[in-house]
């Protein structure tokens, strides 16, 4: 990990850069899958599944058989588990329901919003080199809560060509429609335009590589929605001598081994503790199955070492990171203060890795300082709010007149008078 000792604030540009690969040789590429995709539909996706994952499959979509058999490859106490995690995720996600209130803006006049669900979403959960079954919980309850129609699911192919039996059980668990063997950006193109075997969505929603976070952007050119640029993951955690140096530790390398791309960040005012994380670090990353993985992703993480939390807090709000980490005396006077950030994590007993399976929120979050402007996953993600009106004849007289001249202002005649019209009739009447 790299050390950086009370950096000027002209260098924190410097320090918050992520990992990326060539923006237009990443482009590039994309642009041929999702090409070749659109123009060869599943003829296109199994030669890329061959090329990419070493995989061949003959069948996209996966079968009824696979998934009676999924529901007994994983064990009893897995699925109690994975149930818990259900049962939270839904409750907090059913409170995001918005509830129409008519408003009454003048006399006669009455406005309200109401929630209609997307009738078609795309759901995207890496595969790689691990199974995140949890991100079919993530994506699937909410869209599932929110009433959606039809819930697409890609995911890559394991080495035997199926996917792993948990994301299959989760899937039919939380009532996904098409359950679909590929990943990648041809997972993305096959859901904007539509395969054989996998039907095209309004919406696409996941989180991903760089290649699979170009496809999704290059997708919004083709009236495609998405939930966000969600690329490799990252943690940024905010400590005070306070902090047991054990648990900074866990907490970094739990998302170093994400993959080669993550990225973990220590911001601290505790010279002693900024010295002596890297120690730490190293004993437990031995230990670790995934240690080869999370060796490469600490060389693009950071320590920081600052001279106050005040100014820790504000590297934070620059760094704006996907999940944030408050590891302090008092943990929750830092709150008022966070600015940018996917999801929050407060108190030396709430590590990251709760929110990613089990407390209840939502572990699809905004990446690569996307937290300034972009939120997680949530109920939100899977509706689109439509306005309604309901005009009276007194409330058409009280603001009929208002109308027309703005109309006449604007120099649109039609639009004044169809407000005259109507004005007429109710004096005619």
């Amino acid at each position: 990990m790299k050390y950086y000792k009370y950096p000027n604030q002209e260098l924190w540009n410097e320090i918050s850069q992520r990992p990326q690969m060539d923006a237009k040789e990443l482009m590039n590429s994309v642009e041929k899958i999702m090409k070749d995709v659109r123009d060869k539909g599943d003829k296109a996706l199994k030669a890329y599944t061959k090329k990419f994952d070493k995989v061949e499959v003959n069948e996209i979509l996966c079968s009824e058989e696979e998934l009676e058999n999924a529901e007994n490859e994983i064990s009893d106490t897995l699925k109690n588990d994975i149930r818990l995690a259900i049962s939270n995720i839904r409750k907090f996600h059913g409170s995001q329901m918005p509830v129409a209130e008519i408003v009454t803006t003048m006399p006669g006049v009455e406005c309200w919003r109401e929630a209609r669900a997307i009738e078609k979403v795309g759901l995207y959960v890496p595969g790689g080199t691990a199974p995140l079954f949890s991100s079919v919980l993530m994506l699937a309850i909410p869209a599932q809560i929110a009433g959606c129609k039809e819930i697409v699911l890609c995911s890559p192919p394991q080495k035997d060509g199926k996917l792993h039996p948990a994301i299959l059980w989760a899937a039919k668990e939380t009532g996904v429609t098409h359950i679909c063997k590929v990943g990648g950006a041809q997972a993305i193109a096959a859901m904007t335009y539509g395969t054989e075997s996998v039907p095209a969505v309004y919406k696409i929603l996941g989180p991903g590589n760089q290649y699979v976070t170009a496809a999704k952007m290059q997708a919004t050119l083709e009236n495609t929605a998405i939930d966000m640029p969600a690329g490799p993951s990252e943690v940024l955690i905010i400590a005070d001598s306070s902090a047991d140096i054990e648990f900074l530790a866990a907490d970094l390398l739990s998302q170093a081994e994400h993959g080669i791309d993550s990225q973990a960040v220590l911001v601290t005012d505790d010279k002693n503790l900024a010295e002596k994380i890297s120690e730490e670090v190293e004993k437990q990353l031995k230990v670790l199955s995934r240690a080869d993985i999370a060796k490469e992703s600490l060389k693009n993480s950071k320590i920081v070492l600052m001279k106050d939390l005040n100014t820790c807090v504000k590297f934070s709000n620059d760094y704006a990171p996907e999940h944030l980490i408050i590891n302090t005396r008092n943990s929750e006077e830092i709150i008022p203060f966070v600015v940018n950030a996917g999801s929050v994590f407060v108190g030396p007993f709430t590590p990251e890795s709760a929110g990613d399976y089990a407390s209840g929120t939502n572990h699809t979050l905004p990446t690569a300082a996307f937290a300034k402007n972009y939120s997680g996953v949530s109920l939100d993600s899977y509706l689109k709010m439509i306005t309604f009106q309901s005009i009276s004849e007194k409330g058409l007289d009280n603001i009929g007149p208002a109308v027309e001249n703005m109309a006449e202002a604007e120099g649109l005649d039609a639009h004044k008078m169809a407000v005259t019209r109507r004005l007429n009739k109710i004096k005619k009447n």
